[in-house]
């Protein structure tokens, strides 16, 4: 349960802006989206879809290190972790797995098929936007389990965008057709206070002893 007072409590240590900007952010935050990255190999290409996800108000990313097992790029993520939650997997199939526990469609990004165009996509439907790796793009397994497919319209001679490239344009179209929608896309009364404690332990540097003192009065 909820502890309300201590949360009143540590929110006396915040700024009046700070808690303004994380009343701001939660409003606009979602987990009728998410995204998961396939082994990516280039570490800047999977911080920069964490700060993509950030911008666009995704709150969860999936992280699939099958092969590639590395830590985030900090300096390219710009701290954008702190905000976002990372589910880490070992396997693909691990990953998965959970998404569709969760009730998420699983959405192959592909410039290789004809099906699903990006303005024709259905937001209604919880999903996951898949990210393969940068040469080889999505696995067989990604691509025999996906729910659905979905390509960016290209007219050029380049077959295909880099993927934090393409996962920026695909969110911000999703994300602004959402929310122009009459879904109920939002973070519920509990993930919402779950956020606030969350954000204010990775904002107040003493929040240990605070909690400690303030449950020893």
């Amino acid at each position: 349960m909820t502890d309300l007072k201590l949360l009143a409590h540590l929110e006396t240590f915040l700024t009046d802006a700070r808690k303004e900007k994380f009343a701001k952010v939660l409003a606009q935050r979602t987990k009728h989206f998410t995204v998961a990255t396939e082994d990516v190999y280039q570490l800047h290409n999977t911080s920069a879809v964490i700060r993509s996800c950030d911008v666009f108000g995704i709150q969860e990313v999936n992280i699939v290190e099958e092969r590639n097992s590395k830590r985030i790029d900090r300096e390219i993520a710009m701290g954008s972790q702190k905000w976002v939650d990372l589910n880490r997997y070992k396997t693909v199939h691990a990953c998965i797995a959970d998404l569709k526990l969760k009730g998420y469609q699983i959405v192959a990004t592909t410039p290789h098929t004809n099906d699903g165009a990006l303005h024709e996509f259905d937001v209604t439907k919880k999903s996951c936007f898949f990210f393969g790796r940068e040469t080889e793009g999505l696995s067989e397994e990604v691509l025999k389990a996906a729910d659905s497919y979905l390509k960016i319209p290209m007219v050029g001679f380049t077959e295909s965008l880099n993927i934090s490239v393409s996962a920026a344009i695909i969110l911000q179209h999703v994300t602004t057709k959402l929310k122009q929608s009459d879904i109920d896309w939002q973070l519920t009364d509990d993930e919402i206070l779950e956020k606030r404690f969350d954000w204010i332990k990775k904002t107040i540097k003493s929040y240990d002893d605070i909690v400690a003192r303030y449950y020893a009065t």
